[in-house]
C-alpha cells in the first residue's frame, strides 16, 4: 500500500459516522436533561447551547462515511 492509501485509511478511520453520531445524540440528550433540572441556574442557562451544538454536530456528523 502506498503512503496516500494508509493515510487515507487513517483518516477515514477517525471519520465514520457512527461513533460521532452518539457522541452528538448524547450531547442533545445531556442538554434536554440540563435544561429541564430544577437545582442548577448555570446548567439550565447552558443547555440551549448544549442542545444547539449536538444538533450542529449531528448535521455536520450525518455527512459523514459509514
Amino acid at each position: 500500500m502506498s503512503s496516500s492509501a494508509l493515510a487515507k485509511a487513517g483518516v477515514s478511520r477517525w471519520f465514520r459516522r457512527g461513533p460521532w453520531e452518539a457522541g452528538a445524540m448524547t450531547l442533545i440528550g445531556g442538554g434536554i436533561v440540563m435544561l429541564v433540572q430544577p437545582w442548577s441556574i448555570d446548567l439550565y442557562s447552558y443547555s440551549f447551547v448544549t442542545i444547539l451544538t449536538g444538533t450542529v454536530g449531528y448535521i455536520i456528523v450525518s455527512h459523514f462515511p459509514e
